[in-house]
């Protein structure tokens, strides 16, 4: 093709912008900002309440941002905004504490009852802050329950996924043997529902009761004491003693809290301490009448006994340390001995110390099975010892 032949390149002229029509609904359109959190998960994390229940206070109405009442957790919002929930502020999330509570038997796991019947919110030890249940125990159930003051918290150890194990130490009325049990350990079906297959083992016998060791992975609905009721048994007493890798101390009683170190709890979970967002000032503080308290004697190790204790005034502990110091060095206030028949406990007429009965302290939930024997025990006879001539 020679250049006459080749076609010549046609002008195109630009065509003019046509203006875009407005939307008819673009005033009542809103537009949620990418910045912030919902409202229900940092109502969560300030240990309000729930997810949930933070959505169900947003729809009655009891939620308000910024002076504005709203009906919608639809909504993010940032450390700029101000939250009110039923008229109390509500400042920035403290950092996640988990504790470790021995439930006692009577208690209702829950914020209120409709019945009237105490709670174990009305039974916590005097100081606590506002914390909520992990997951729950019956009325009649005692043992182990997690305690949080994050919501977010709650939510990730009650799921699922997380597959922990929660054992049960069981007693049940009657004489067991490991093929009547044996339904438990390949599932059962009661009343139509499933219940997966528990880990159980036989620890030992008690009189007319028998001790079972049962864990499980699911929480349904008093899933033990139903299971064990199909198989025609009767569970008399329930103790949970561990969920996932946190264990109730044998030393601890009903009623007792423990709060776990910092350290220990996000080693367990696999989290970073330093991730959390510290407090900013102007925002609530955690409260400091909780003072860290040393481990003490006998406890679980990683956790501390809740220890409400007074804050010195500034210089009062220095004026401490000097007056001590003075007591101590000073030759005519030395501290006299008192002789062993002048102790104070004698003076004082009190009693003399009592014996140990060498009964074992430890509960019998915690004691391990017995190992089994065959047969009985019988002495072997004692060799006589040999005479001695006489004129030795």
């Amino acid at each position: 093709m020679t250049e006459k032949e080749k076609p010549k390149p046609v002008a195109v002229k630009p065509e003019a912008a046509k203006p875009v029509a407005p939307m008819k609904n673009a005033a009542k359109t809103k537009v949620v900002s990418p910045d912030g959190e919902r409202i229900a998960k940092v109502l969560s994390r300030a240990g309000i309440s729930s997810r949930r229940e933070a959505e169900r206070l947003i729809e009655l109405g009891e939620v308000k941002v910024n002076g504005k009442t709203i009906t919608s957790p639809a909504l993010n919002v940032t450390l700029k905004d101000t939250i009110t929930v039923r008229g109390e502020l509500v400042g920035a999330p403290e950092p996640a504490r988990l504790w470790l509570y021995y439930k006692p038997e009577g208690l209702v796991t829950s914020d209120s009852d409709e019945k009237g019947r105490d709670t174990i919110y009305d039974h916590l030890p005097e100081g606590m802050p506002r914390v909520m249940s992990v997951g729950r125990l019956d009325l009649n159930s005692e043992g182990l329950l997690l305690l949080t003051n994050d919501g977010e918290l709650k939510r990730k150890l009650e799921l699922p996924s997380t597959g922990w194990l929660r054992k049960y130490r069981v007693r049940v009325k009657g004489n067991p043997t490991d093929p009547e049990l044996e339904p438990l350990r390949t599932g059962i079906t009661v009343d139509g529902e499933r219940f997966q297959p528990m880990h159980v083992m036989l620890d030992r016998h008690q009189g007319a009761n028998a001790w079972l060791t049962i864990g499980l992975r699911e929480g349904k609905n008093r899933e033990i004491r139903r299971a064990i009721d199909a198989i025609g048994l009767i569970v008399n007493r329930l103790i949970r003693i561990s969920y996932g890798p946190f264990r109730l101390p044998e030393d601890m009683h009903p009623g007792e809290v423990d709060e776990i170190r910092q350290k220990v709890m996000h080693e367990q979970l696999g989290t970073n301490p330093h991730e959390e967002e510290k407090p900013k000032r102007g925002l609530r503080k955690p409260d400091s009448r909780l003072s860290p308290a040393p481990t003490t004697r006998g406890s679980a190790e990683g956790t501390r006994r809740v220890v409400v204790k007074p804050r010195l005034k500034p210089g009062e502990g220095l004026r401490q340390l000097s007056d001590a110091w003075q007591n101590a060095t000073d030759g005519k206030s030395k501290p006299v001995r008192p002789k062993p028949a002048e102790k104070a406990s004698d003076a004082a007429g009190a009693k003399p110390a009592r014996k140990s009965s060498g009964k074992s302290s430890t509960p019998d939930w915690a004691r391990p099975a017995r190992p089994k024997v065959e047969g009985k025990l019988t002495r072997a006879p004692r060799k006589p010892a040999p005479k001695r001539p006489r004129g030795e």
